[in-house]
């Protein structure tokens, strides 16, 4: 099969982990329902550490149900449940207080969502509640927090203003800043760009580049090519429209270079192709 001339992945000299790799996030037979409706089908899978992992898939597959199940944020929706595992470093993240499931697991919407506080409440507001610091050190935090959401250099001089007077790019990435002030293991990252321009698009995927150095990063993307930017895995969902078909269930999953240059099922194929979506 030739590589697709408009989203085809490099190929690429970084090593990968081994598919028997120890993973930091795992899902085994994984079922989520809202009441009687099955969105997620039996998924199993790996996410591995210090990596981006995205999720691709036409609308109403499930993408950002799954992502949601993976810091149980899905549990605020009354008449869900979930059946299977989710292991975080090996442990199961239902047999695990949520409050340090979500300490571990941050979230960033696809809608930026600053607090009506100032930009440094923004970045501070979690740190306060996890952490007593002194003024210095909270000071540094929120700094270090900023800079390396490379937002430091365009707020330094505007700290204490709102947060609302800072561009749809500039919030997104205030929220990023506040997501991982408190040192997450694991960055949710639920279509970030979907409501952003293409510059700040780009600074946004520049930015994951640069923190899969430091945290695990899973995101939900409709778009194709950014995925094949930033992704270092990628996993297929898919939606059969048909009478009595199914929704939820994850049809391929591996490295971004093999999902998008040598799909092996024929819906990955056909949705990178553009045959549906």
């Amino acid at each position: 099969m030739s590589t697709l001339p408009n989203i085809g992945v490099p190929s690429g000299t970084e090593s990968k982990p081994a598919p028997d790799a120890s993973a930091k996030l795992s899902a085994d037979n994984l079922n989520f329902f809202y009441g009687n409706f099955q969105a997620l089908h039996g998924i199993s899978m790996k996410v591995y550490d210090k990596c981006v992992t995205a999720f691709i898939g036409p609308s109403g597959c499930g993408k950002s149900t799954f992502l949601r199940t993976l810091n149980r944020m899905n549990e605020t929706v009354r008449n869900s449940r979930v059946d299977g595992e989710i292991r975080l470093d090996g442990e199961n993240i239902f047999r695990i207080d949520v409050n340090d499931v979500r300490r571990r697991v941050g979230m960033v919407f696809q809608k930026s969502n600053p607090f009506p506080k100032s930009i440094f409440d923004n970045v501070a507001y979690g740190l306060r509640i996890n952490s007593s610091m002194s003024r210095a050190t909270l000071r540094d935090a929120v700094e270090s927090s900023l800079r390396r959401a490379a937002l430091w250099e365009e707020v330094k001089d505007k700290l204490h203003q709102s947060a609302y007077g800072l561009s749809g790019g500039q919030q997104q990435r205030l929220c990023i800043a506040r997501a991982i002030a408190t040192e997450p293991e694991v960055l949710l990252m639920d279509e970030p760009c979907s409501a952003l321009d293409p510059i700040a698009t780009r600074k946004i995927e520049d930015l994951m580049s640069e923190l899969k150095k430091r945290f695990t990063i899973v995101t939900v993307t409709h778009n194709l090519q950014q995925a094949a930017r930033v992704a270092d895995f990628t996993g297929f969902l898919y939606v059969d429209t048909s009478e009595g078909g199914r929704t939820g269930y994850l049809v391929e999953f591996g490295t971004t270079e093999q999902i998008f240059n040598d799909p092996k099922n024929k819906h990955t194929m056909d949705y990178i192709h553009g045959a549906f979506g």
